[in-house]
């Protein structure tokens, strides 16, 4: 006599998110202060002419050795503007005074 034998196979798809990398490359600008507003903008002539930047919270105004620049920018300070993004959407990481005058 036989007996029928029942097997049970289970099977699990999991998926797993996509992971994507985004590479973001630092950019800068060298050239003079010709306006600032503090925590708002600051506009700077280089050779193609003047280049407005938005300063948001996490932008630093530091001096040439990484220290903390307490006072405002002047119009006529050296300086140069690291950021991130296309023209449209600059994100200021630091403003490297070059002269403390």
């Amino acid at each position: 006599m036989a007996f029928a034998q029942t097997s049970t196979t289970t099977t699990q798809t999991t998926t797993e998110p996509a992971t994507t990398t985004q590479t973001t490359s630092t950019t800068y600008t060298a050239g003079t202060v010709t306006t600032y507003e503090p925590g708002r903008t600051v506009v700077v002539k280089g050779d193609q002419g003047p280049v407005s930047f938005a300063l948001g919270t996490a932008a630093r105004i530091v001096d040439g050795a990484g220290r903390v620049v307490t006072g405002p920018l002047r119009t006529g300070q050296k300086v140069r503007v690291y950021y991130t993004g296309p023209e449209t959407e600059r994100v200021v990481e630091r403003v490297v005074v070059e002269d403390q005058d």
